[in-house]
């Protein structure tokens, strides 16, 4: 069996593209909106036209929609690719947005993709792979555990041509500026598994039903993550996305797949966080030396080393076998455990060897820090990939004598 971690050159190319695209054209507009090049941050229309630009500039080279196969528009990349492309695009906070690529409306467009009908990609994929719209995925609920979808209370029940939703979500990411929503809701009450129990609905936003209570406040702001209150919500029977009783079966095809997109842009930041305190280390004297000499340093530079080299042999590995057409759901969930984790210890080394600096917001590792939190529990909370780690790790004993399976499948 061949091992080669070398790029291809067409992924190579790739990934130099897009670290230009962001060097040249991205970064220098990011600071200008938001202020680091001396002037105020843009605000309104003047910030919005910036953005739009270089939206403009990322389609006109060939770099808009690099998820999406070619005839959708997309530039047809699989998932090795795209770890090229996210870990160079999150580089830059607004980068992946700017490529079309971002966080919700990426899952919602291979979710649309696969399951929507004809009508449903013309009126809801086709504006969300122009850049058009925005949408939003509504699943989870104060009430229950987000990690177990069988659980969801928001309840649908026919009524003619339509159903009626009632229910209550949260953490809603991008639901204040969505056009439209993918709402899970339970409309089976003696499925024959529990898994069967929920649908999906494509919602048009502002609807009758559909009320915001507020954007939620989180460690690092109200950036739009929406509580929402759906009270005698009614919607035609052709928006039900995918079939009766395929909600669950829907959420886990866009989850999968997602995960280990977040993984890449983690890296990306982790890769930041690190850059910038070896940068500190050489550039710091303290007692007699540099930073970068004193053995404590060296041991957060290494430890973070090592770290973010795990995370990026991880990823790959889970995005080759989706690639491949392998089960990856082991893999990714592994990837996506670790990755959370040394994103937030590295970010936190980086901050300690900038002192004071760090803690500011100076940098951006304050924000960074403060975003990383979020990391452990999105898609997933540590706790519930530690579990399903175990029962795999258990069942590949049982079955086969050897944990192998379940820590790879490598051939070592």
């Amino acid at each position: 069996m061949a091992i080669d971690f070398t790029l291809s050159p067409e992924h190579e190319e790739i990934r130099q593209r897009i670290r230009t695209f962001m060097d040249e054209e991205v970064r220098p507009v990011d600071d200008l909106i938001e202020g680091r090049t001396g002037g105020e941050p843009l605000t309104g229309k003047e910030r919005i036209g910036h953005l739009l630009e270089l939206r403009k500039k990322a389609y006109k080279a060939g770099l808009w929609l690099p998820h999406m196969p070619k005839e959708v528009g997309g530039m047809g990349l699989g998932h090795v690719a795209m770890a090229m492309v996210q870990a160079e695009s999150a580089k830059v906070r607004i980068g992946p947005w700017v490529l079309n690529a971002q966080a919700p409306d990426e899952g919602n467009m291979h979710t649309l993709h696969h399951w929507a009908t004809d009508e449903q990609k013309e009126q809801y994929l086709q504006p969300l792979l122009e850049g058009k719209v925005w949408s939003c995925f509504a699943m989870t609920e104060p009430e229950v555990a987000g990690s177990d979808p069988t659980l969801i209370r928001t309840s649908a029940y026919e009524d003619g041509d339509e159903w009626v939703i009632n229910g209550h979500k949260w953490f809603i990411s991008n639901a204040h500026r969505a056009s439209f929503a993918i709402l899970v809701c339970r409309t089976e009450e003696n499925p024959e598994i529990p898994q069967a129990a929920n649908s999906a609905f494509i919602i048009d936003l502002p609807a009758d039903g559909w009320n915001e209570v507020r954007q939620i406040e989180t460690m690092h702001g109200s950036t739009g993550h929406s509580e929402i209150v759906i009270e005698d919500l009614r919607v035609h029977k052709d928006k039900m996305l995918g079939g009766r009783g395929q909600g669950h079966l829907l959420g886990q095809y866009r989850l999968g797949p997602a995960r280990l997109a977040h993984c890449m842009r983690w890296i990306a930041q982790a890769e930041t966080a690190l850059d910038m305190m070896v940068d500190r280390s050489l550039n710091r004297f303290s007692h007699g030396s540099l930073l970068a000499e004193k053995q404590g340093i060296q041991w957060m530079i290494a430890d973070s080393a090592m770290e973010l080299y795990q995370c990026k042999l991880m990823v790959l590995h889970a995005a080759s076998k989706i690639d491949a057409g392998e089960d990856f759901k082991a893999e990714v969930s592994m990837a996506k455990h670790f990755v959370a984790n040394s994103l937030g210890r590295i970010i936190d080394r980086a901050i300690q060897v900038h002192g004071a600096l760090g803690y500011s917001t100076d940098t951006p590792l304050a924000h960074m820090f403060q975003h990383a939190r979020w990391a452990r529990f999105a898609d997933g909370a540590d706790e519930v990939h530690q579990m399903r780690i175990a029962q795999r790790t258990i069942a590949a004993y049982t079955d086969e004598g050897t944990t192998k399976r379940a820590t790879g499948n490598l051939p070592i």
